[in-house]
């Protein structure tokens, strides 16, 4: 019998997610400044917040949409990158909405919602 690894679009378990982040709070002065990024805790296998823009955030799920079981993403500090370097070796862009930029994978990393209140400096992670 013969297995293969074929990537389809709900590979990658839903889970809740409901995270509040309060960008005063010191242990994420990380996220002040623009491309900038951090790892939380959430989704499946944990949640990379991308700071885009003053205003603008992004959040990914690190579960590699080619291969959920094999492991999960880190992000290439030089390429704004989000990349398997486990499994599959592909690449991801922080900065479009988590595209394929390169490998086998043909999904993008799942987005979760990440609504930010300028005025009281909070992000809300949701799905």
């Amino acid at each position: 019998m013969f297995f293969s690894c074929k990537e389809t679009q709900d590979n990658i378990p839903t889970v809740y997610v409901d995270i509040e982040i309060d960008l005063t709070d010191p242990q994420y002065y990380e996220l002040r400044s623009i491309g900038s990024y951090i790892y939380i805790t959430g989704g499946v296998n944990g949640i990379i917040v991308y700071r885009l823009s003053a205003d603008e955030f992004k959040a990914y799920e690190r579960t590699c949409p080619y291969d959920p079981d094999c492991g999960k993403v880190y992000v290439d500090d030089y390429n704004f990158l989000a990349v398997d370097t486990v499994c599959c070796q592909s690449k991801f862009s922080l900065m479009i909405d988590g595209a394929v930029t390169e490998g086998p994978a043909t999904y993008p990393l799942r987005n979760y919602n990440a609504a930010y209140n300028t005025n009281l400096e909070m992000l809300r992670i949701t799905n």
